[in-house]
């Protein structure tokens, strides 16, 4: 089993910036890798990044390339989602997941483990 838990979500104005946490305990999770996804109302959830815990490698979708980065602690099982230059349409309700799978780490359904999420309201 591991257990995530979010936090740092929050409101912030169009063009801010927010820091997401997930704190990950459970099992040893070097041979895992970390996802953000977000989830907005009336919409399906998405891939926002990703990162290798070993290596470090990290992968985002197109819609934050620039603007956020993903990161990791390997002291504090911390993965962090920097987000700069917030915009309205990133609002949404951001989920921390973990994933053995190596490959197509942007599809939800290869994730084994979700945290419980946390809410991010930019407002314009």
């Amino acid at each position: 089993q591991v257990q995530l838990v979010e936090s740092g979500g929050g409101l912030v104005q169009a063009g801010g910036s927010l820091r997401l946490s997930c704190a990950a305990s459970g099992r040893t999770l070097t041979s895992y890798r970390m996802g953000w996804f977000r989830q907005a109302p009336g919409k399906e959830r998405e891939f926002v990044a990703a990162i290798s815990w070993s290596v470090g490698s990290t992968y985002y979708a197109d819609s934050v390339k620039g603007r956020f980065a993903i990161s990791r602690d390997n002291a504090k099982n911390t993965v962090y989602l920097q987000m700069n230059s917030l915009k309205p349409e990133d609002t949404a309700v951001y989920y921390c997941a973990s994933t053995k799978a190596r490959s197509r780490l942007y599809l939800s359904e290869n994730y084994d483990y979700w945290g419980q999420g946390t809410q991010v309201t930019v407002s314009s």
